[in-house]
């Protein structure tokens, strides 16, 4: 089965005997993910939902291996240093020369709008159902609009001005037309509100691998930290926080375990006894790096308490250089009963998102006090910061130590603070201000003219 998604040039498929992976147990059929058939069975209609969590996790943007946007985007900033081939397109990303042509460019527009369009063709499916109760649709529908909008959100961050697609229908897409970053941020504010009000505050999975209202509300967060809405991103990360589900983990061992109390949403692995592509693309054995290595800038940055340094750092030494890898993920092979999920979302974000928002705002004592939350748990005393200038820069920092390697952080914040081309002007020759947003897939511009122009610089 498959459906020509014309700004793809790619298409989407579901509905294989292996695709199913361990989100569900059951098998989708094999016919479009829009038949009714799907969305007359709750078994079939969630699993055709899963399927699309198990798209991100194995492609495009949010993966966890070497062409995944946590390896590609700390390479573009400054988080990891490129070792590998030169003919690899992760070079190109390390020694900012990308172009429109770049495959792993291509691959992260294509891919996620394969995901979205599988979010589309969901939600048109659950609103063809007669037979489907009506609180599983709901909570389904939930979904949906969640994965929507996570995956434009990271459209828009990479590329700017985007399409906003919310149909499966052809002739719509083929001439579909980019709109502005802020009407993209309005439609995922939409999108994410509607899903806050549909999905339940408890997990339907007790793995946490389906998203609840707390994930929403954690991306709604996350934007209004985005566009300056400090009061929304103080209330909306209060929601979570407020949350006794959660709870911030003491063991630093424990945050990137699968049980981790701290986890919002993770992906599940395609079998049991698996567990990431992290740490499979990071971690290496012997020196110098086969493929990626932590920037020598980023480690030195972790003082001798800061306990991040040694449980999420790793070290090789030859005995003549010295390099050190990513290792929050620490399950390279099989280990029976998977041990480690990819965490997409945790609350240590919302920590910090509270803790600027209201820095911001001039409440320095409640902004103090989160961002000590995490201080405190990384071992280090509390903060010296005193006014909001400092509480701020001191939560870039926290920020930069404690999410490295997970899904770009480092390169959006310096995108969203302004302090991009002054940073990343030093530390990577030939920087110019239009890198901050990368070039539309050459592909896509010449199979629909309505997406030109072209970003500038490309």
């Amino acid at each position: 089965m498959k459906k020509t998604f014309k700004i793809l040039s790619a298409v989407l498929i579901f509905g294989t005997a292996n695709s199913c992976d361990n989100f569900v147990d059951v098998e989708l059929p094999n016919s479009q993910l829009s038949s009714p058939a799907v969305f007359a069975d709750v078994a079939t209609a969630n699993a055709a939902m899963t399927e699309i969590y198990s798209k991100m996790r194995d492609n495009g943007m949010l993966s966890g291996g070497p062409a995944g946007m946590s390896c590609g985007m700390g390479l573009y900033a400054d988080e990891l240093d490129f070792y590998g081939d030169s003919v690899n397109d992760s070079f190109f990303f390390h020694n900012n020369s990308l172009i429109a042509s770049n495959n792993t460019v291509a691959s992260y527009w294509n891919a996620a709008y394969s995901q979205i369009y599988g979010a589309n063709a969901v939600m048109e499916g659950l609103a063809a159902s007669n037979e489907l109760p009506v609180a599983v649709k709901d909570v389904l529908l939930g979904e949906a609009l969640f994965s929507r909008a996570l995956v434009h959100f990271y459209l828009v961050n990479l590329y700017g001005d985007i399409p906003y697609v919310t149909t499966t229908d052809y002739q719509l897409n083929s001439t579909v037309q980019r709109i502005s970053t802020a009407q993209a941020y309005a439609n995922i504010r939409q999108d994410l509100e509607h899903a806050a009000l549909l999905l339940p505050q408890d997990y339907s999975v007790g793995t946490r691998i389906r998203p609840n209202r707390s994930c929403a509300r954690a991306l709604l967060a996350r934007l209004a930290l985005y566009t300056g809405a400090w009061d929304e991103a103080s209330n909306h990360a209060s929601a979570v926080l407020n949350n006794t589900e959660y709870v911030l983990e003491g063991d630093l061992d424990a945050v990137f375990l699968k049980e981790s109390r701290s986890t919002l949403w993770q992906f599940g692995t395609t079998a049991e006894g698996r567990n990431t592509d992290d740490a499979q693309n990071y971690i290496f054995t012997a020196g110098p790096p086969p493929f990626v290595g932590l920037n020598l800038g980023l480690v030195a940055l972790f003082g001798p308490d800061d306990l991040r340094g040694s449980h999420w750092i790793g070290t090789v030494t030859d005995g003549t250089g010295t390099w050190h890898y990513a290792n929050k993920y620490k399950q390279r092979e099989n280990t029976g009963s998977s041990v480690e999920y990819t965490v997409v979302l945790r609350m240590e974000e919302q920590y910090l998102i509270r803790a600027e928002a209201r820095a911001w705002q001039g409440d320095l004592i409640g902004a103090k006090e989160d961002l000590d939350a995490i201080r405190l748990r990384a071992g280090l005393p509390p903060t010296a910061a005193d006014s909001a200038e400092e509480i701020i820069a001191a939560v870039q920092l926290q920020r930069r130590l404690e999410f490295f390697t997970e899904f770009g952080h480092r390169f959006f914040d310096l995108k969203r603070t302004g302090a991009i081309d002054t940073v990343l002007g030093l530390a990577k020759a030939g920087w110019n201000p239009t890198d901050k947003l990368f070039p539309l897939p050459l592909t896509e511009l010449n199979a629909n003219p309505y997406l030109q122009p072209q970003n500038p610089g490309y």
